[in-house]
Order: structure tokens, then C-alpha cells, then sequence
């Protein structure tokens, strides 16, 4: 990972990294909730998105039910949607105090590793990234995410207990993800991106701070997602140390790369709803064009969706995503 990083910044060309599997789901046939509750289903569709796009690197479906599904909290699963924590779990310090860290057994998790482990030995060309959720934003599908809102500033305390629980939690099963053979894991936190710069460094850099410390190194690394982000917390996000940063669309990626250092890869933010599934194919080209014309100066900027590309998009759009990124290369290429 260390190598494919410098090999980014080095390289004269434009790499794209969209975080895509759901079209894969769709090109077997098959439904949202049969790839997110069957690893095998999960690793058959990331195979057929992988191959027919030729993808530079594979991603999970970022699903952010699986670990608080684990902790016992009541999970939805529509068809064809992604699923959906439905009731809180915790509501109080004795809640917090009695909540059980799960094993890596609960739930969902056994089919979650096994696609990843599939991947892992299917794609030994390109890199493999595992998914998981951040500290705060699990601990706000626990507690309720505008009850958590309030309790760290009323009960910070009881937010800290959670916050421990849930990142012991994280680093084992970042741990597990690790073994299966992927080369790095997209941590998913987007609500600490409704966060000020310092509260974000108390309730989530710290915490995933110590995920990156334990598991990342030259083979495997952590790319810290957070969609929430507005710019008012991009340092927070650079001290937690993660060797890539994913930014959503609420973001001017300009403003990011011109905070973030040179040699940290900062990847995003096409629109995936707005302009990858709802817009036309013209306009899917014309926007990505836009986007790398906008970061031509960066050399650590990767193309990339603002977020998980959702359900039902157009394969056309899909196509021209890609069509826009081979047309920006050729500008880049010796004559």
C-alpha cells in the first residue's frame, strides 16, 4: 500500500478510485440484501463491478448498520436499499456501562470478512479495501445521532464510556479485516463531520487515532471518510494519521488539498446521488471533467464519488465517469 500510495503521487496520470459495489450487485442479478447478508453474494459482486469497469482498486459495500448490528441495535433490510439501523440501543451511563462489546461472530460480521477475505485472494493485482465504520459514528447509531449531539456536551463522560466500547470494538474487527489478506479498510465517519474542529478531535480523532496507530503500516492502510465535512474540520481529519482522506460533496476539494500535505492522497467528491445516478450522461462527463480540471495542480488528488455509489445507477453514467478520466489522461500523456 505504502508503494501504491507513492506511485499516485508520482504518476503523470489521474487515478480514479470511486467507492462502487452496488452496481456489481445489480450485473449478477442479485439483490441489496442478499450481497449484504451473504459474503459469498458481497465477493461475486464486487468481482463483476471490478471487471467490467477495470476498477484500480476494490471496495466493499460501505454498509454503517454491520457493527451496530453487532452491538444488538435493530437493523432494517429493504431489497433493494441499503439497510438501516431502525431504534437506539443505548440512552443513558447504565446503558452504556452494561453494553457488551460483541465478538467478531455477531451478526453480519462472519459474511462481511469472508467477502473481504474472497476479494483478498481473488485480486492479489490491485488493492483490496475492506470497510468499516469510525468510532463516533457507530456510537451515534447506538445512542441516537441527535441525542449524542446533546450528550457530549451534557454528559461528555457517558459519550467517552461509549466512544471506548466502540473502538475496542473497531480495532479488533480492523484487526480481523487486516487478516484477511486486504490491503487497507475505508473508515467510514461522516458524522463527525457535523462537528466543530475541536469536538471532532475529542469524540473522533482521538479514537481513531488508536485504530490507525495499531493496524496501519506499509502493507495495510486506513482511509478516513468523512461526507459530513464541510472544511470546518479537514485538520481534525489530518491528525488522526490515516494515509488517505475521502471527502464527500459538501467539501470544495480545492480547499481540502490546498489543508492537506502533499503527500497524503485526498480522494473524492463527485456527487453520487445528485450527479452519478440522477443526472444525465453529459452531465456525469461534464461534471467529472470539471473535477480534474479543477485539481490539476494537485498530484495527490484521486478521482473518487463523494460516497458509496448508491443503488440503480445508469451504467451509463458509470461509463461516462470513466470516459471523462481516459479523455483528462490523454491531455497528460507525452505526445
Amino acid at each position: 500500500m505504502a508503494q501504491w500510495i507513492t506511485d499516485i503521487l508520482q504518476s503523470p496520470l489521474r487515478v480514479a478510485m470511486p467507492i462502487m459495489t452496488h452496481p456489481g450487485i445489480e450485473l449478477t442479478g442479485k439483490r441489496v440484501v442478499d450481497a449484504v447478508t451473504d459474503g459469498q453474494t458481497h465477493f461475486e459482486a464486487i468481482k463483476a463491478v471490478v471487471q467490467t469497469y477495470g476498477m484500480a482498486a476494490c471496495t466493499v459495500i460501505m454498509d454503517l448498520t454491520v457493527e451496530a448490528e453487532a452491538f444488538g441495535a435493530p437493523v432494517d433490510f429493504p431489497d433493494d436499499e441499503v439497510p438501516h439501523v431502525t431504534g437506539r440501543l443505548v440512552s443513558g451511563a447504565d446503558d452504556v456501562s452494561r453494553l457488551q462489546v460483541p465478538s467478531l461472530t455477531a451478526g453480519r460480521l462472519p459474511e462481511f470478512l469472508k467477502a473481504n477475505r474472497l476479494a483478498a485472494a481473488y485480486f492479489t493485482d490491485r488493492p483490496v479495501f475492506a470497510g468499516c465504520i469510525g468510532p463516533y459514528s457507530l456510537a451515534g447509531r447506538l445512542y441516537d445521532m441527535s441525542e449524542i449531539m446533546v450528550a457530549i456536551y451534557i454528559e461528555p463522560d457517558v459519550i467517552q464510556a461509549l466512544l471506548e466500547k466502540c473502538t475496542q470494538f473497531l480495532l479488533a474487527y480492523c484487526q480481523a479485516l487486516k487478516a484477511t489478506g486486504v490491503t487497507g479498510v475505508i473508515m467510514a465517519e461522516p458524522a463527525a463531520g457535523l462537528l466543530s474542529d475541536d469536538d471532532c478531535r475529542t469524540f473522533s480523532t482521538e479514537y481513531v487515532r488508536r485504530i490507525v496507530d495499531a493496524v496501519q503500516d506499509e502493507s495495510f492502510s486506513v482511509v478516513l471518510h468523512n461526507c459530513g465535512n464541510q472544511g470546518q474540520c479537514t485538520q481534525a481529519m489530518i491528525d488522526t494519521g490515516a494515509a488517505a482522506l475521502h471527502f464527500g460533496n459538501a467539501i470544495d476539494i480545492r480547499s481540502a488539498l490546498e489543508t492537506c500535505p502533499a503527500d497524503v492522497p485526498v480522494m473524492g467528491n463527485l456527487d453520487p446521488v445528485g450527479i452519478l445516478k440522477q443526472a444525465t450522461p453529459e452531465d456525469v462527463y461534464r461534471r467529472t471533467a470539471e473535477l480534474l480540471e479543477a485539481t490539476r495542480g494537485y498530484a495527490n488528488f484521486v478521482l473518487s464519488t463523494g460516497c458509496d455509489v448508491p443503488p440503480q445507477v445508469p451504467a451509463e453514467n458509470i461509463r461516462s465517469f470513466y470516459r471523462a478520466l481516459e479523455a483528462y489522461n490523454r491531455t497528460l500523456s507525452p505526445a
